[in-house]
């Protein structure tokens, strides 16, 4: 009796800080979760990857997973980059369909606008955003986790990466046929502005 193949992810650490920041440790919980029912790969962009070097990964990927901190109310300088450089490929089957999750760190505050912004920009690009497939992590979170004081347990804590990632799996278990909008491929960087 044979088993299903078991799906690949892309684990793309797209913070600063790189393997040893903040978001190594979130990101690092949900390898190991998505390793129990999937092959993971990593990646760190930090570690001069690039779109184009990523580019094969997220082709064999039939999910990704997306960690970023907090940098001026935006995401690393890092994932605009390849983001930026992944617009050739926007709504193609790279992208089209593809579950997406993402986890934002913060120290205080402005997570949450980059979170919702991040899954925008994903979405356009194609991908799928399954439910509660997105989470923000802070000091104060930690801190507040930490006292247990009121509330505390009404707040993104590290656990909810386990939920990120089931429901990422989750996503993978039908395979529906999308539309995609026209796009143009012409050259989608052409000077638009005429004087």
């Amino acid at each position: 009796m044979s088993s299903a193949p078991r799906p690949t992810f892309l684990v793309l650490n797209a913070s600063l800080g790189g393997e040893t920041g903040n978001t190594a440790v979130l990101l690092g919980r949900a390898v190991a979760k998505l390793s129990e029912n999937a092959t993971v790969l990593r990646a760190t962009l930090t570690k001069d990857y690039g779109y184009t070097e990523l580019r094969p990964r997220l082709l064999e990927a039939q999910a990704i997973l997306i960690g970023t901190g907090t940098h001026w109310d935006s995401w690393s300088h890092l994932l605009q980059k390849f983001l930026e450089d992944a617009t050739q490929d926007e709504a193609t089957d790279l992208w089209l369909g593809k579950p997406a999750g993402v986890v934002v760190t913060m120290h205080s505050m402005g997570g949450k606008a980059v979170l919702s912004r991040l899954q925008g920009v994903l979405n356009t690009l194609g991908c799928l955003l399954p439910p509660l497939s997105g989470m923000v992590y802070s000091l104060v979170n930690q801190t507040a986790i930490e006292t247990g004081g009121p509330g505390s347990e009404d707040i993104w804590a590290p656990q909810d990466v386990d939920v990120i990632c089931h429901n990422l799996l989750a996503a993978l278990s039908a395979q529906p046929r999308y539309r995609t909008w026209p796009v143009d491929r012409s050259d989608y960087a052409k000077r638009w502005i005429r004087e």
